[in-house]
């Protein structure tokens, strides 16, 4: 069993702040058979860190699709993290997909051929037949540290079988128990000088009734007016479950930026919408 992971040191391009994306692949979440869960945390853990989401996607069982997303995505200069298809079956074609987007082929990782080869042997429980590592089976098992050549190993703390990262790329298993421990650790090791370079923060109100044609010009002039401040309408046509501004058509309304851009954009924001003769419902 390996105990150890070697120190991987890759280079990271400095600040400004870089862009974080996610690729999930997988026929079984585009099919409704199961329910990504990936997405909710991967903006947890880069929210905790100070970091956000710039973009996800979903991708089939399919090579082609595969291997013209990651084409992107390798030339975006982006942080990606990428879970699912780097099993050893028929329908799992990450890793090769990955090979070909960067126009290289796989090999079998040293590190991963030891990882794997220590998950056999402790499965075995002492069984020389099991823990032969030259059974076919076993062979098979090996294919799950082919990687793209220069891909270094991600380790993997639920059941040692190693992901993989390539150019600022983090390939993971498409289970969420083992890639979401996974992912912070890929966030911990390589970008921990970018965690919290920005005091963020977000600050919405409800406008009942609101019309989002009406409220774009206020919206548009506050941006304008306010360099680095985001504003975000959010409408919603109502829940008659729900009690007082909630339950009739409204817009929550809201900026988001830098702590200390936000005071007067916020009171900018406030003062507009009143003018155009709406209430401002304050969120609890």
């Amino acid at each position: 069993m390996v105990d150890t992971i070697k120190t991987i040191v890759i280079d990271i391009p400095p600040a400004p702040m870089r862009r974080f994306g996610l690729i999930v692949i997988g026929d079984e979440i585009l099919s409704g058979r199961r329910q990504d869960k990936h997405l909710s945390k991967l903006i947890e853990l880069l929210s905790e860190r100070g970091l956000s989401l710039s973009w996800a996607r979903y991708v089939a069982d399919d090579p082609e699709q595969i291997t013209a997303t990651l084409k992107d995505s390798f030339a975006s200069g982006d942080v990606v993290f990428s879970t699912g298809g780097i099993g050893a079956t028929p329908d799992d074609h990450t890793r090769q997909c990955a090979a070909l987007a960067l126009g290289t082929k796989t090999e079998l990782h040293p590190t991963a051929r030891e990882l794997i080869a220590g998950r056999i042997q402790s499965m075995a429980e002492g069984d020389p037949i099991r823990a032969d590592l030259n059974t076919p089976e076993n062979q098979h098992r090996f294919k799950m540290g082919k990687f793209p050549i220069g891909s270094d190993v991600i380790p993997n703390p639920y059941n040692q079988i190693p992901g993989f990262l390539i150019k600022e790329h983090y390939f993971l298993p498409g289970f969420p128990v083992m890639a979401a421990p996974m992912m912070a650790w890929c966030l911990d090791t390589f970008y921990k000088d970018l965690f919290h370079l920005e005091n963020w923060a977000e600050q919405s109100f409800i406008v009942p009734k609101g019309v989002e044609s009406t409220l774009t010009p206020l919206m548009e002039h506050i941006e304008a007016n306010f360099p680095g401040v985001k504003v975000f309408s959010l409408p919603s046509v109502g829940d008659a479950s729900k009690s007082g501004v909630f339950a009739d058509r409204h817009i929550e309304l809201g900026i988001k930026g830098n702590a200390n851009l936000l005071e007067s954009a916020w009171i900018a924001l406030r003062a507009g919408t009143q003018s155009l003769g709406y209430e401002i419902h304050d969120l609890s």
